[in-house]
């Protein structure tokens, strides 16, 4: 099944002074879902948004808002973000003994559910719950800060995650270091959709961010 590639800046990169105007303005410039990166101090060395956050920029747009949560433990949280208003909440493998009800807990809150792998983690984890997923994203970068570089040994696991889908009407996300110069060998591996931060926002405005999620979308086509 082809999935639609679609691109998703991480509102971590953005100005945290002017949020709201910076969420809409990426949509402007042709983003098709919103990140967002929340981080707690204990599962990744960092702090970020939690779901008052995602309730205050919620009324500006219907666009998806997929969240990544990397919390430890995150089921008691997992309420609170679904009525904020994520569409998509994704947690990691790695953050606690029970994914499985984990993602249960997602899908019974009437959300889609999502589940992360760090780079050193490896696919099989995958194996007793593709069923229940439908986001898989692939961390390229150890998560808890932005502007890191791809780490190349995540195309490989993309590429066997991509198998392990099948037919399933699963999306294949990856986040960490993507650029438009890379964003196609992810793609050619089998990742459809893009999480992009500073890429996307750093040093820019409303008409570079335009110019930058084009150059991306051009490039990740030449690799579908």
């Amino acid at each position: 099944m082809t999935r639609s590639q679609l691109i998703a800046p991480s509102i971590l990169a953005s100005d945290f002074a002017k949020l709201g105007q910076e969420v809409t303005d990426v949509l402007k410039a042709g983003a098709d879902w919103i990140h967002i990166d929340s981080m707690d101090g204990h599962f990744v060395p960092n702090i970020t948004f939690g779901p008052d956050v995602v309730k205050a920029i919620r009324p500006l747009t219907d666009a998806v808002f997929d969240a990544h949560l990397m919390i430890a433990p995150c089921d008691p949280y997992l309420e609170a973000f679904a009525k904020a208003g994520c569409d998509i909440i994704t947690v990691h493998a790695e953050a606690g003994p029970h994914l499985h009800r984990s993602l249960q807990a997602i899908r019974n809150l009437g959300k889609k559910a999502g589940v992360s792998l760090n780079p050193a983690t490896p696919e099989n984890v995958l194996d007793y719950v593709l069923d229940d997923v439908d986001l898989i994203l692939v961390m390229s970068v150890n998560p808890g800060f932005g502007g890191q570089s791809f780490i190349p040994q995540s195309l490989e696991k993309i590429r066997k995650i991509k198998a392990m889908i099948g037919k399933r009407p699963i999306d294949l996300e990856v986040d960490g270091g993507i650029t438009a110069t890379n964003i196609a060998e992810a793609a050619k591996a089998g990742a459809n959709v893009f999480v992009a931060g500073s890429t996307i926002y750093k040093g820019g405005d409303s008409k570079t961010y335009a110019q930058r999620i084009a150059a991306m979308r051009k490039a990740a086509k030449t690799a579908a």
